[in-house]
């Protein structure tokens, strides 16, 4: 019977040993942590975002690098398959906005436990709080060097799966033992970034902490272009340091590792972008002459929520307190240019505590696509965060997860 070894219990770690041990292998995860799955649970805030119930073509789409090595994984199992898989261990579903997969329940903690009851159906042997310190080829197998409850122990595999992940949250155990495993059987890794996370902007945006705005135009150029880089209409959300949300997730994973190297980009957003420039503009004077002796502040209630009128003013240069009639033409427009052009630069992102994926990681060229195994060692191979794929956020790379982690399990019993 053939003897597998996955390193991880992560999302990819866990599908990879159900795959083995579900193709008669002999199977034993190994996780640093105190329990399996630590990461899941704070995906989704909490929620686990499990996969996207979109088509092949749509999924595709939405990988920003990887998207042809994504191929074969995606279509041994997909989106379906995962959906399915967890329904048949108890863990119901529910499909929300965009094409979103959660547990009905609300708790990423029913993903993880439909996974553990997988692995048990399956006959996999689960080791936490035990670390690999080294793994050496011998011959025709390997052999891990691990510490568990203190002690050091040897476990020998024909096969070996590393799952351990990229660097985006430390704290669940991604620290980057997987790039350093990879690099010893002389696989290169590509620099790393953290992904999905907000982007630091030079701005004071203190006052803004915590405001929501919908349907709003995000447009982001490159410092001194003007055609823009990215630009879409949804939800953002100012943070105490700068912009997170859905349009700017989005944006910054498309430019990870130049705006955490921080590299200058602008983030205009168009407050109001289903009105053109000329309907603003006869907006504005309308609610203006029905409120000629308020505040300013107070006039543009009916147009802005509190907060960003507020921040309009004070970029205008205009008393919150000034009087409607006592605002010029050139006021005005100064108030609607920034309306339009609401912008912001950035001077980085954040760091990997709190990336939701880690960018970069283990060269493709040099892992078949197939099968997740290293075409350098044979029976070495690689699935989820510690390769070098990423998607943007939406149940995405959550499911290359499965899927890879799918197709080096399955393989394992087959090579």
């Amino acid at each position: 019977m053939t003897k597998v070894a996955v390193i991880g219990a992560g999302a990819a770690g866990l599908m990879a040993a159900y795959a083995a041990g579900k193709n008669g292998c002999e199977t034993v995860l190994i996780e640093k942590n105190e329990k399996a799955g630590k990461k899941i649970y704070i995906t989704g805030k909490g929620r686990c975002n499990v996969t996207n119930a979109c088509d092949f073509d749509v999924f595709i789409k939405n990988i920003i690098n990887g998207d042809k090595f994504m191929y074969s994984s995606l279509r041994q199992f997909g989106p379906s398959e995962m959906m399915e898989f967890l329904e048949s261990f108890q863990c119901k579903l529910k499909t929300e906005r965009g094409n979103r997969v959660f547990p009905v329940s609300d708790h990423a903690s029913d993903v993880t436990k439909a996974m553990l009851c997988a692995l048990d159906t399956v006959g996999v042997r689960l080791m936490t709080e035990t670390i690999v310190r080294s793994i050496q080829k011998r011959n025709d197998d390997f052999v891990l060097g691990v510490v568990s409850s203190g002690r050091e122990k040897q476990i020998r595999a024909d096969r070996v799966i590393i799952c351990t992940g990229g660097l985006s949250y430390p704290v669940t155990g991604s620290t980057g033992d997987g790039y350093a495993f990879a690099k010893e059987f002389g696989h290169s890794i590509n620099e790393c970034a953290p992904s999905l996370c907000q982007v630091i902007t030079s701005e004071d945006v203190s006052e803004l902490t915590g405001i929501s705005l919908k349907n709003v135009r995000l447009s982001v150029y490159e410092s001194g272009k003007t055609k823009p880089v990215f630009s879409e209409i949804g939800e953002l959300l100012f943070t105490h340091r700068g912009l997170s949300g859905p349009l700017v997730l989005t944006a910054e994973a498309m430019k990870a590792m130049s705006l955490y190297k921080g590299e200058k980009y602008v983030f205009s957003i168009n407050l109001k972008p289903g009105l053109t420039e000329e309907e603003l503009s006869s907006r504005l004077l309308r609610d203006f002459n029905s409120a000629m002796n308020s505040d300013a502040v107070n006039a543009l209630a009916k147009l802005l929520i509190s907060g960003i009128r507020q921040e309009v003013l004070l970029r205008a240069g205009i008393p919150f307190e000034k009087k409607v009639h006592d605002i010029t033409k050139k006021e005005r427009q100064d108030i609607i240019r920034i309306i339009r052009n609401f912008e912001f630069t950035s001077v980085g992102t954040g760091d990997f505590n709190e990336a939701v994926v880690t960018k970069g990681g283990v060269v493709l060229k040099d892992i078949n696509p197939k099968t997740m195994e290293s075409k350098i060692i044979p029976g070495l191979y690689f699935a989820g965060e510690v390769l070098d794929i990423d998607a943007f956020t939406g149940g995405f790379n959550l499911q290359i997860a499965w899927s890879t982690g799918y197709a080096a399990g399955k393989a394992c019993a087959v090579n």
